[in-house]
């Protein structure tokens, strides 16, 4: 899989996220759209790759994971989203919020208000958190 392949995965997730809010169907959307971030923060991972080259096993090994503060810092990105969350504090409102999704939502169940608050937490235009991993992918 490829850095592209992976921002496609990241917006389709999304909008798939927003397909099944749209029709009730909460705790789908709600896995989704932390999967979109997941997958956002993988596009950021494979950003910093080589074509050709070799990669570092324990680098690899700690791209293999669904935690989302774990692929944060794989990217390398937590000094910049510590100073953006700064200098916007809906943005780091949205961090706090998205931080606590796991893979393992996917065998829970979810109400609407949760659904609705990660998803804008995502998805938001301004402040959302993958418009911000959208900037460094």
């Amino acid at each position: 899989m490829n850095r592209t392949e992976l921002q496609l995965l990241s917006e389709n997730r999304a909008r798939d996220a927003e397909t099944l809010l749209n029709v009730g169907q909460w705790s789908g959307a709600y896995y989704l759209v932390g999967y979109a971030v997941e997958c956002g923060l993988k596009a950021c991972i494979a950003k910093q790759t080589n074509q050709h080259d070799f990669p570092d096993k324990k680098h690899a090994d700690k791209c293999f994971t669904h935690d989302l503060e774990a692929l944060l810092q794989v990217s390398g990105l937590v000094p910049q989203r510590t100073l953006d969350a700064q200098r916007n504090p809906v943005l780091g409102n949205n961090w706090l919020i998205v931080k606590d999704w796991n893979e393992r939502a996917r065998y829970q169940l979810w109400s609407e208000n949760q659904a609705r608050k990660l998803f804008e937490a995502v998805t938001n235009a301004n402040d959302g958190v993958l418009s911000w991993i959208k900037a460094h992918w």
